[in-house]
């Protein structure tokens, strides 16, 4: 370093060694103009093309983002009605279900109740044909046991039939009327 300081005082000057001399500035000047032109013609122009198509697609890309947000918002909105009306058809049909059920549930009453009133009026038409039945196989039965009863106490025989008849018919009467007790009743 002291060699710098020997030269610049031998060649008698007293000048700043910090600042350069004219002709680097005007040198540095006329390559910064050519650098700073070239930049402002063809670097800055396709710098500023490639800042403009990002923000084109940027703003595509937030048009495209809004259209398709848009879009799944009606999407959105389209479902719900769709779930709204399913819902809506479904209480209707559970509501059909419900008041059909009650209809079948009151007709198979009523048929329940038919069958019972058919059962119970055939229970009395059956029993009704076996009090009968009894009713006449006990006139004969006692019919008889009255003949042979008679046969004993007359000692003789009855064999006439309508006497028979006649005879059984009577004492039925007799019994009916004297015991109070009606037979078939």
């Amino acid at each position: 370093m002291n060699s710098i300081y020997l030269a610049a005082a031998e060649t008698g000057s007293d000048r700043n060694p910090l600042i350069p001399e004219t002709y680097d500035i005007f040198w540095s000047a006329v390559c910064l103009l050519v650098i700073g032109f070239a930049f402002y013609k063809y670097v800055i122009p396709r710098l500023t093309k490639v800042l403009d198509e990002r923000s084109e697609k940027i703003e595509g890309g937030i048009a495209k983002a809004e259209a398709v947000q848009a879009e799944a918002q009606a999407t959105l909105q389209q479902y719900q009605e769709q779930l709204a009306e399913a819902r809506l058809e479904a209480a209707r049909i559970r509501e059909e279900a419900r008041t059909q059920g009650q209809t079948i549930l009151a007709q198979m009453r009523t048929d329940a109740q038919a069958e019972a009133d058919r059962i119970v009026a055939a229970g009395h038409t059956q029993l009704e044909a076996q009090r009968q039945q009894i009713v006449t196989e006990l006139r004969s039965e006692l019919g008889r046991t009255a003949v042979d009863l008679a046969e004993k106490i007359i000692g003789q025989s009855v064999a006439d039939e309508a006497k028979q008849a006649a005879s059984i018919d009577r004492f039925l009467q007799e019994l009916d009327a004297n015991a109070g007790i009606g037979v078939g009743r």
